[in-house]
Parts: structure tokens; sequence; C-alpha cells
């Protein structure tokens, strides 16, 4: 088997996410309180709470409510199924309907409440599942498994009967999957295969059958659950749970929507801490995309560059397709960690070496130029005439001999080399046979990946189904695009992995105080105005011009000079926005004269157009840098998150953003920058100097800070333009823009 990473890891304590209940004083998490320790500033959980699901998939009792013999009824068929996989799996099973005696030579029980013993699961075949769930409830039954349909995905009423699904569950032991679930959670998995498994979640049931059909190529999957609606348990359970099972070499998730954007975060956080690998398909990168997620699961998608960038932050990989889904998981979970970062590409065709090279180096993998020794090693064996630079061409022969395997020896062998890409892009027996075999015998030899893409679009060849996929040491793929998605994500994995530290460890519990000062400054609902937004900035010491307040034309040429010419002045008021557009804005006074008139001209201005004025600024006048923008805006899902990008009045235009959901520490501020295509503008360009990217950096954090202290309060904030100056030299916010909650 390829090797695995996971099994002997040292877990740590088990933290706890914490739930809402109206029914407990403080913090609850299913019925105990929890410690202030747990939550951060904003109050929010700082440890993903992990429900113990092995009573749900290894059950000893199952109860079937609603259980039918009747033929052609649906029920009935339902009820078979569960009974042969009870069979399977040494679960007794305990049907339950008021009107039988007997279903399928097994008894009845009227009643959950006459079976005899704890129950593990209840499976409802009902089409009012609540007031079964409460008698389930009342009865102890760990856990309830909905199948009914017709709740949030089907509008406001559907939503009011799931909340009402899941407040009887609420304080109780009880815990509810779905409902408008599946049978998935009692498929028949294979239990003949070894090594890592692939852990599978999916809120479609039958998005889930291409990995689970995995299992027909050799890949082993442990788990399947398919959290429908999630009225109680979602996704972010079964990945808490799942990252600790010793069996679990990946978990791969088909999402449609996101139940709570915290919890989502807690338990990737776990994943990462444990080097567990997560990939998802993550639907509504569209608008009609996530329109249909939304009447789907009835549940929020969230807003995608955001959802996007919260997985990236805590190394959930995101993929398209199924297809990616199950090719990338199932490399990552069988895969061991990579000894370098070079990719070899070895083929029988030079044109196909160069072209799965151009594509591999567009996606950012590192093809290392083989050394001048390996080249003379390796032309031992391939003509002169031929490429052994990387790609390596061996122009088909040598794979007939015993050169091949050689040739394949010596590539692993060298340092620089990490993984190994075979592409065939159509059998060529027998010569393609031999080829294959050569590779599994080379995987089994080495602790490095081998990866073969068989681009037959037949794939029956025996070298295919056989020697290849009977192989657990060769990731074989059907397409480039497949299997370079798939190494890049191996790549990225571990190295996210093997500098991960948590940024809930440091997240602040206490509130600064700045806090304070910044709290008595917000107006609920309202728009601060320009002069009372830079108050709360310099609350949290980001630099903001020397500025004056005032009311009269005289107070202003007595404020310039204070200030010191030139000057800056600008109307200041709770309703203004885009004071340029307006003509609210001028810059670079250098006389008394000039300041009266900005004066007069500003505040008529602002009548004319009807706009309150709390007064006009008089502003020192800031020297040349970069302009950039820094912001606070709040997600439905994640709560405030911090957005970094360039700035000025092209910054709706350009639209070079990035975006982190707090917490998050100073190298991801750093990443953030690095995300951004206009960079390089702070390095200097043309002859100018370096930016100050430490007081950028500085500045964002001291931004997020504000955003988890004043998350509640504010629902948007606006550094823009943030100048950016020389390095040494710091940056300032020279106008700033907050809305209040």
């Amino acid at each position: 088997m390829l090797g695995s990473t996971h099994g002997t890891l040292t877990t740590t304590s088990r933290p706890a996410r914490v739930v809402a209940c109206g029914r407990h004083p403080g913090p609850v998490v299913h019925g105990r309180t929890t410690s202030t320790d747990d939550l951060d500033v904003s109050g929010r959980p700082l440890r993903s709470d992990v429900p113990d699901l092995d009573r749900l998939f290894r059950p000893r009792t199952v109860a079937v409510i609603g259980a039918s013999e009747t033929e052609g009824r649906p029920n009935t068929g339902i009820t078979r199924r569960l009974i042969a996989w009870a069979g399977r799996v040494g679960a007794r099973i305990h049907p339950v309907h008021p009107t039988r005696t007997t279903v399928f030579g097994l008894p009845c029980h009227s009643s959950v409440h006459d079976i005899p013993g704890p129950v593990d699961v209840a499976v409802l075949l009902v089409g009012d599942p609540t007031p079964v769930v409460e008698e389930l409830a009342r009865c102890e039954v760990a856990f309830a498994v909905v199948f009914a349909s017709g709740f949030a995905e089907t509008g406001a009423d559907g939503a009011t009967a799931q909340a009402r699904l899941a407040a009887a569950l609420q304080g109780t032991g009880t815990r509810l999957l779905g409902p408008n679930t599946n049978l998935n959670a009692f498929e028949p998995l294979r239990d003949d295969l070894h090594g890592p498994a692939i852990a599978l979640i999916t809120q479609s049931g039958h998005q889930g059958r291409p990995v689970f059909a995995l299992q027909e190529l050799g890949i082993r999957l442990s788990h399947w659950a398919p959290t429908g609606n999630e009225a109680d348990l979602e996704c972010a359970d079964f990945i808490s749970y799942f990252a600790t099972r010793p069996e679990v070499g990946a978990i791969a998730a088909y999402v449609e929507g996101l139940k709570d954007g915290r919890a989502f975060l807690l338990a990737a956080d776990r994943a990462a801490r444990h080097r567990v690998p997560v990939v998802a398909v993550k639907v509504g990168r569209t608008e009609v995309g996530a329109r249909t997620a939304a009447s789907h699961t009835g549940k929020l998608t969230g807003a995608d560059d955001v959802v996007d960038a919260a997985m990236r932050q805590f190394g959930v990989i995101r993929v398209n397709g199924l297809d990616e889904l199950q090719d990338t998981a199932a490399l990552l979970a069988r895969a061991r960690p990579p000894r370098a970062d070079g990719v070899a590409v070895y083929s029988i065709s030079g044109g196909t070496g160069a072209h799965f090279a151009d594509l591999a180096t567009a996606a950012g993998l590192h093809l290392p130029v083989l050394p001048a020794g390996k080249q003379a090693e390796l032309h031992q064996w391939i003509p002169d005439y031929l490429s052994t630079a990387n790609p390596v061409d061996n122009g088909g022969h040598p794979v007939g001999d015993w050169r091949g395997l050689k040739i394949i020896d010596a590539l692993l062998a060298d340092p620089s080399v990490g993984v190994l890409v075979c592409p065939i892009t159509g059998p060529f027996p027998p010569l393609s046979d031999k080829l294959a075999r050569d590779l599994v015998d080379a995987a089994e030899k080495t602790d490095k990946l081998v990866c073969v893409i068989w681009g037959s679009p037949v794939g029956t060849e025996d070298a295919y189904r056989t020697t290849l996929l009977g192989s657990s040491r060769v990731a074989t793929f059907r397409t480039f695009a497949n299997c370079i998605t798939a190494v890049r994500a191996y790549f990225d994995h571990h190295r996210f992995t093997a500098g991960y530290r948590s940024p809930f460890d440091d997240a602040p519990r206490a509130f600064s105080p700045s806090a304070r000062k910044a709290q008595a400054l917000l107006r609920p609902g309202e728009q601060l105005s320009e002069h009372a937004a830079k108050q709360l900035l310099r609350a949290y010491g980001i630099r903001v011009p020397r500025e004056q307040l005032v009311t009269s034309a005289a107070a202003a040429v007595r404020s310039a000079a204070q200030v010191g010419y030139p000057v800056v002045m600008k109307a200041s008021g709770p309703r203004l926005a885009h004071k340029s557009e307006l003509g609210l804005v001028k810059i670079g006074l250098t006389s008394a004269s000039q300041v009266r008139d900005a004066y007069r001209e500003l505040t008529d201005i602002a009548r004319y157009e009807q706009l309150p004025l709390d007064g006009i600024l008089v502003c020192q006048l800031v020297g040349h840098g970069v302009e950039m923008a820094v912001g606070i805006t709040h997600d439905d899902l994640f709560g405030p998150t911090v957005t970094v990008g360039l700035g000025g009045v092209l910054v709706e235009v350009l639209n070079d953003t990035a975006v982190r959901v707090p917490p998050f520490d100073e190298d991801h501020a750093r990443a953030m920058l690095g995300e951004l295509r206009g960079r390089a503008l702070l390095e200097g360009v043309r002859g100018a100097p370096p930016s100050d990217v430490d007081a950028l950096v500085e500045t964002v954090l001291r931004v997020q800070r504000m955003a988890l202290e004043l998350g509640g309060g504010i629902s948007e904030l606006d550094l823009n333009p943030l100048v950016v100056l020389e390095r040494g030299q710091g940056a300032v916010a020279l106008d700033a823009l907050a809305f209040c909650r």
C-alpha cells in the first residue's frame, strides 16, 4: 500500500464547538456549559465539538420506524435493504409499525418504547417525523435518521417545519441526521480492501456515487455520511469525527451549503492539526449554482470568494468536479509525504512529454532539469539524440526490454525527484503492458509517488484493469488535468500541514483597551462620518493624517496653519460615501485665501446636495505612495472578514483583492499581499522605491483586531486609500468609511 502518516500521530485533547441552546444560561455543547476559555473575544467558539458517531456508523441495534413488507411500497424496499445491511455488519434490526406483528419474519414492535435495551439508530420512514423524533428523544435513542423531504429545501414553510424538528431534539442526547437524506449511510462497504481509506460526506447522495465506486478500483471507503438538510448533524461534525479515525487517510466532501461557517473552519482546523487532507467540491460559484444549491439544501451557500479564501486558509483542497474529487482524494489518502518537490515526466513520446510538461508547469508544478550526471546515466539506455533533461523521452523501444525498469529506477533515485509521472496516451501492446508492469515493480520498491495516466478511452485493457489498478502503490489517472490537479494538491497539502499552526490557539480571548474607546464611537444603524471613522482607527493605533474638524472658514485657516501647508480639505458627514465624485475634496491648498474659498465651496455643495455635515476636515497632505485598501465586511456564514487590495478610485474596477476570515496571523496577512496581481507595486516598479510592507501588514492585523472586537457593531469598514509610503515610513489611512450594525 501507499503509506500513510496518520496512523501514528498523537491526537490533541478533544476541544468542543459551542452550540447555542436557549434552555441554558450560557454557551452549551449538547447539554454541558462551555468555559469562556473556549470562546474568542467575539464570543465564538475556538474548539470544535466532536460528536461520538461510533454508534451511528457501527450500530448494534437499529429501529426501522414505519417498516413494511407490502410489495410495491417504497418503505418495503428500504426495509429489505436495511435488513440485508444489518446482516452484513452484525446489527440487530427492530421493525416498528403500529398494526403489524412481524415484518419479513422479524418481530415487529408497535412503538420504539417496546424495544428491549438501548437503540443506537432509528431510521424514520414516516411522512411527519417530528412527533416520532420527540418520542425517540424520550427513549434516549442515540441517532435518528430522517428520510422525509419537504423541509428547508422547499422554502419558508419548510424551513419553519425543519426548525420545529431540530427544536424537538435540543437539549436532549439524541442526534439527527437529515432530514431529506437517504440510504447512503447504510450502503455496503467492502471489507476486503486495506490501507488508508476515504471517508465520504455528501449533502446530495447521488453526488457521492463516483467516490463510492472507487472501491471497484481497489480504493477503500470507510464511511459515507449523507447529511441532507443538516437540521442537526452537519458536514463539520463529520469532518471533526473523521479527522482522528485511524483508518481515514483523506476526507472527500460534496458540499452545497454550509450551515455554520465557524464550525466548518474549526473542523478543517482539526483536520489540519492531524494532517488529514480534506478535499471538497463546493457548489455556488455562480449565482445560478448558488440559487440551485439553496433550493436543494435550504442553507446559505456563502459569498464564493469568501468561501474559497476560507477553505485555502485552513487547508481544504477545493476541486471543481466529481472526477477531480475522487482522483485527488484517492491519491492523498494513500500517498506518503513527498521527499522532494520535483516532478519527473517520463514518456515514450517527446510530444506527450512536452504536452504534459506545459500543463504541469502552468499549474505551478516544479519540473527540475536533471543534472548532467543523471542525464548521462539515462543515456546508457536511451539514444543520445533524445532528451533526458526532463521530460525524459525514451523513444519507445527501451520499454520493451530490461532497459525500461533501469530508466524508471534511475529517475526515482534522483534526489530532486519527488513524483514520477508517466503519461501513456494510448495502449500499444505488448510494449505498454511491459511499461505498466515496470512502473508497478518500481513503485513497490520506492517511497516516492509514481503516477500513471492511462489515456485510452476504452479502459478495458489488461495493463490498465489488472496491472495498474491492481497496484496500491501506483496512482492511476485517465486525464492529464486530473493528474496535475491531484499532484499539485499533494504538494500543497503536505507543505501546508508541515508548517501549520492553528490560528485559534492565539486568538484573543479578552477585549483590548482599544475596544472600550471604540465602542463609545459606534452609532447603531448609522454610517459614521469620516472624522468619526478615523477616530475608530486612532483608537486601534492605525495611522491617519494630522487633521482638524472645523465649522467656520476662520477656523479652517487657523487649522491649516497648525496642520502645515499644503493641506487637503474635505467635507465630513454621516451620509458621504463618494466625496470626490461630488466635488467635496480639495487637494494641495497652499494659502489662507485658498482655504477660505475651499471652505465656502465645500459647504455650498453640501447645502445644494442636501447633505448634512458635521464639519470640514483640514488635513495634512501625505506624500506619494502605493494606494491600497483594507476593510472589514460581514459575511452571512463566516461573520466579519478582512479584505486587502489595490485601492484608490480604481478599487472597484481592478477588483484585485484578497480576503481572510479572522483569526489569522502575520504569515496569513503577508500571504494576502502575495495573492494580489498588483503586488509588484509594493516592491517598487519603474524606479519607485520599495514600500513599507511591514507597516501595511501591521495595519491589516490591527484591522483584524477591530473585526474580532467590533464585528458585532460594524457591518462595513473601508480604509481607502491607505497610502503605503517608502520602506520605514509607515502607512497612512487618508480616508475611512464605517457603517454600524
